[in-house]
């Protein structure tokens, strides 16, 4: 038996790298997992993967009118919602001097607002004892060069966490977050490209105090873990799973 039998999860971001290795997981732990992410053709395919205890429904956060498409279908399977993973996020990097509304508006949009949009819609449905997990980052503390939007945002996430872990504990629901550190996800690959990807990803295992970068189901692993009573006395807290980057 796994930890989640019978419960409902989303997973938003889920078809690649964390989201899909967390989507996974919790469909191993036992729940039915709804995933939602803009590109259609990963999103089936991941969702197919994963087999019957999975249901891809397409869409963008930061669209509200995606979002509710995709409670309607968490809402039709008739057993709310026992776990949400707010994982989708997005990074656009520059200096102070040359930032722009548009790499504003990317790094807000999605990580803050869409953070905010997945789970407040997802109110109504959250099940008694629901786990609510953000994904922040542990960028939002180190102050890294053209990094400044983005961390700004994923510090708001962490601080939402907080807040809401207070506002909803009158129902039992659990919200904390997560902050991952250099993992070795596709996303990196798509921003810069392969050659360029390579070295980036190179300097940043020689900034990890074991020598390598995170694998996806290593963040997947703490997800589970939030997700299911092991953690019932968590409440507002942050992992970070940065293979000591942060700890040393």
């Amino acid at each position: 038996m796994g930890k989640l039998d019978g419960k409902t999860a989303v997973v938003t971001g889920a078809s690649s790298g964390i989201g899909l290795a967390a989507a996974q997981r919790l469909a191993a732990e036992g729940a039915h997992v709804f995933l939602t992410g803009r590109r259609e053709t990963e999103l089936d395919a991941a969702a197919a993967a994963i087999g019957p205890a999975a249901t891809a429904v397409t869409g963008d956060i930061a669209k509200a009118a995606d979002l509710d498409r995709l409670y309607d279908a968490v809402r039709a399977r008739g057993r709310g919602l026992d776990v949400l993973f707010a994982n989708a996020g997005s990074g656009w990097f520059a200096p102070l001097e040359k930032a722009t509304n548009e790499d504003y508006e990317q790094n807000f949009g999605t990580n803050v607002r869409g953070t905010l949009l997945s789970v407040q819609k997802a109110l109504p449905l959250l099940n008694e004892g629901a786990s609510v997990i953000l994904n922040g980052s542990i960028r939002a503390d180190d102050g890294w060069e053209n990094f400044g939007l983005y961390a700004a945002s994923k510090a708001a996430v962490r601080s939402l966490a907080r807040t809401w872990a207070n506002e909803l504990k009158g129902r039992g629901i659990r919200v904390n977050s997560i902050s991952p550190g250099s993992i070795e996800t596709p996303a990196v690959d798509r921003v810069l490209g392969p050659e360029e990807a390579e070295a980036f990803k190179a300097g940043l295992a020689e900034g990890v105090p074991i020598g390598r970068l995170g694998r996806p189901e290593e963040v997947a692993g703490a997800v589970a873990f939030l997700a299911s009573a092991d953690s019932s006395f968590i409440y507002g807290a942050n992992l970070d799973i940065d293979g000591g980057e942060h700890q040393f």
